[in-house]
Parts: C-alpha cells; sequence; structure tokens
C-alpha cells in the first residue's frame, strides 16, 4: 500500500506542483504563521503551547490549559480547527512534492528511496492526532483526560522527528541530485 501511494503521488508531481508548493510554503510561512503566533502569544505568553514544544508531558499539558484560562482554551482548540488544518496540509503538500519530484531525479526508480516522500504525510497524520488530542484536553479541563493527555505529547513529539525528516530528506535527496548531475556532465 505504502508503495502505491508513493507512487500515486509521483504521478501527481511535476515541476510545477513543486513549485506551487514551495510557493504556498513560502507564502504561508512569511504571512499567516507569524500571526498566528502573534495570536497565539495573546493567550498562550510564558506558557507556551503544546505545538511548538518537542515534547511535554501531560501534567504540563494541563498547567498549560491552566495559564490559558477558559477564553485561551476556546481560542486554542478554534485556532486548531482552522489554522492547524490547513498547516499541516501546506507543509505536506510543499514537502511531499518537493520530495517526490528531487527523488524522481536524484535515485533509480526502483529504488526504495523513493518511499521518502510518505514522511510528510506520516507527519501531518500525527499533527492531527495531537491537535486533536491537546484540544480534547483543553475542552475537557480541568477534567482528566487519561490516555490521550499523554498521546498529545507523543504525537508532539513523533511529529517534530518526521517533519525533521522529511527536511532531511529533501535535503539529502536535492544533494544527491547535484551529484548525479556533476557526475553526468564530467562523462
Amino acid at each position: 500500500m505504502a508503495k502505491r501511494l508513493s507512487e500515486a503521488l509521483r504521478r501527481f508531481s511535476n515541476s510545477w506542483v513543486a513549485l506551487t508548493g514551495l510557493g504556498l510554503f513560502l507564502l504561508f510561512t512569511a504571512v499567516v504563521l507569524p500571526r498566528e503566533a502573534a495570536r497565539t502569544a495573546t493567550y498562550a505568553g510564558e506558557a507556551g503551547t503544546p505545538d511548538t514544544s518537542l515534547w511535554y508531558s501531560s501534567h504540563e499539558l494541563y498547567e498549560m490549559a491552566e495559564a490559558y484560562g477558559p477564553e485561551g482554551r476556546s481560542l486554542y482548540v478554534r485556532s486548531r480547527l482552522t489554522f492547524d488544518v490547513i498547516w499541516p496540509l501546506v507543509y505536506t503538500f510543499f514537502l511531499t512534492a518537493a520530495i517526490t519530484w528531487v527523488y524522481d531525479r536524484a535515485v533509480s526508480a526502483d529504488s526504495r528511496w523513493r518511499l521518502a516522500n510518505l514522511a510528510p504525510i506520516l507527519a501531518a497524520a500525527l499533527d492531527f492526532l495531537e491537535n486533536g488530542s491537546a484540544s480534547l484536553v483543553m475542552v475537557r479541563y480541568p477534567l482528566r483526560t487519561p490516555v490521550v493527555d499523554t498521546g498529545a505529547g507523543l504525537f508532539t513529539l513523533l511529529k517534530w522527528i518526521c517533519i525533521a525528516a522529511s527536511f532531511l530528506f529533501l535535503i539529502g535527496g536535492f544533494a544527491a541530485y547535484l551529484w548525479r548531475r556533476v557526475r553526468r556532465t564530467a562523462e
């Protein structure tokens, strides 16, 4: 199934799709992310947010929920249902298209490295699990939400690992692509 999904992405991703993904990613990073960060700072303050943390315990998540207050928790959940649905789609679109495009040129057609284009999809799935878990804790606060509260921190950590891996795959693939081009011109 993974190979079929990777191949389907390969058929979809061409130069224009990859450039469109890059443009959306850069636009979103330059315009939308700073606005959202400023809005988040109004309710999160020094408490921080689950989304930007690398890891947090369930205890720390409840401390954030307490620090946000009722209005902040409501804003947090609303942001997860708007901004944080669109953002994972934007970075997934960019990373998937770019990784697919570069590996299409960097490695042979039968290389397992082509499956690297699935890493951003896993990152987005984990991002959605993180958002859902943390939002459920915020909605139910001050009630405890066992398992979900622990899962939120784990999903966050795994999300960041997959995002980092995606960027490393992109950089590594681009380096392999350049190396391949240099070797061809030298021959």
